[in-house]
């Protein structure tokens, strides 16, 4: 009766570890769907989902960095027509992007528009010096007219107005413009970066920030060709969820007015959160022979050697400004000749690469780092000034570097409204998978155990 009722109780056992098992592994995919809807839910956009308030909100402190060129032989480039020697120095930093997205509106086809404020506010505490640092860097004004002026009327502007190829510029005044002196950004504070049309994902999650119209245009003018002029992507402040690390992440810039897209490149952990870093292709601003893909983006074949340098992207057109050149800093990835025609520069990856930090279930980028280089074109012309340049230059007047990091209290309240529960859920379905299998094997371990010794007493 004794070994009846332990084996009857041993294969009771069995069954409810075999029962547990198997709701473990029905929890399994059962979990997936509850962990896909949590975070299909606070990924769209939406009035009260997590996404949202981050969206509208000002999120995570954005700084933007510069580092000044300042040219240590103006004189001898000049009258001689010698190589023109750099040297950095930064940073000079900048709290951007405190402000709020405005006019944010809903519309009838899940979409939403909303334009984005510029600002910048001097952060003395992060930077080297004070604003009114001087640099000898390039005249602007002789940059871009000699780009659009032909010799006699360039040589009359620069008699008229006594310009020099080089002139001392403080910080203030090189960014953002001071009294009649134009700056790089300027206008900045008080304009926006356009208005975005993006999706809101309701429809389908899979579109949920994708730019649809940019300034109310489906598509770019800039370029000259539909390929380039595809608005592809988000703005890069978030993608759809369920990130693929073998596929490419697609955003646009209007800082380099053109659509990009970033490889994966490593898993990262920031501030405890696991996240997926993607960084900017080296062929992005690679010349034409080795990315037919750009062939539409080399519009001046002058400059660029019949288009086979790399690493520049003119974007006078775009900029409204003829002679302004893009690149990554010190030409990081550009042709050998970027960097033979402007003496100083040490391209670095590490330091001056493109990335984002993106956590795979949400979508959500966590961390960043934009940073571009702003170059202005001079070459030989018939006038006092450049008459002894060999070559068109392609000058490094300032690199940037925006930055930006989830802080720990938005870290923290991500992890507790989501990480914690996808972990709790997991946590669930292997326990009950775990100890159902472990219990249903000792039980029927046991089972033959009591079948044996029953055996050996009948013999």
């Amino acid at each position: 009766m004794g070994c009846c009722s332990a084996r009857c109780g041993l294969i009771a056992g069995a069954v409810v570890g075999a029962l547990l098992a198997i709701l473990g592994g029905v929890l399994i995919p059962v979990g997936d769907l509850i962990i896909r809807g949590t975070v299909e839910k606070e990924a769209v956009l939406t009035n009260g989902s997590t996404a949202f308030e981050n969206f509208v909100s000002t999120g995570a402190t954005v700084y933007r960095q510069f580092w000044i060129f300042n040219v240590t032989n103006p004189t001898e480039v000049v009258d001689h027509g010698d190589v023109p020697k750099v040297e950095q120095k930064g940073p000079y930093t900048y709290k951007t992007r405190y402000l709020p997205k405005a006019n944010v509106t809903f519309t009838d086809n899940y979409t939403l528009y909303y334009d984005m404020p510029l600002g910048a506010i001097f952060e003395p505490s992060m930077s080297v010096g004070p604003e009114e640092d001087k640099f000898m860097t390039i005249n602007l004004v002789v940059a871009v007219a000699s780009s659009i002026l032909d010799p006699q009327s360039l040589q009359f502007l620069i008699n008229v107005r006594k310009l020099k190829l080089f002139h001392p510029r403080t910080v203030k005044s090189l960014l953002w413009g001071e009294n009649k002196d134009v700056g790089l950004f300027s206008p900045y504070n008080g304009t926006t970066d356009g208005r975005y049309h993006i999706h809101t994902g309701e429809d389908d999650i899979n579109k949920v920030g994708l730019i649809e119209r940019w300034n109310g245009n489906e598509a770019l003018d800039f370029w000259g060709d539909k390929y380039c002029n595809q608005i592809n992507g988000t703005d890069a402040a978030s993608f759809p969820p369920f990130i693929d690390k073998n596929k490419p992440l697609y955003f646009f810039s209007s800082d380099i007015c053109r659509s990009v897209s970033a490889a994966y490149q490593q898993d990262m952990e920031l501030m405890g959160i696991p996240v997926y870093r993607f960084t900017l292709l080296p062929n992005t601003l690679a010349a034409p022979v080795d990315n037919p893909d750009n062939q539409c983006y080399c519009t001046d074949a002058l400059v660029t050697k019949n288009c086979t340098i790399a690493g520049a992207l003119d974007v006078g057109t775009c900029k409204g400004v003829k002679g302004v050149y893009i690149s990554l800093p010190h030409f990081l990835h550009g042709s050998d000749v970027l960097r033979e025609n402007v003496l100083g520069l040490n391209a670095i990856e590490e330091e001056h690469m493109t990335y984002l930090d993106v956590e795979p279930t949400t979508g959500f980028t966590l961390g960043f780092a934009k940073r571009i280089q702003v170059n202005m074109m001079y070459g030989p012309k018939n006038v006092t000034l450049l008459e002894k340049v060999k070559d068109y230059t392609i000058f490094p007047v300032v690199w940037l570097n925006e930055t930006a990091s989830v802080d720990e209290a938005t870290a923290e309240m991500f992890k507790r409204e989501l990480l914690s529960r996808i972990d709790m859920l997991e946590i669930i379905q292997y326990t009950l998978l775990g100890v159902g299998l472990g219990i249903f094997v000792l039980c029927l371990l046991g089972v033959c155990m009591v079948r044996r010794s029953n055996s050996v007493k009948l013999s």
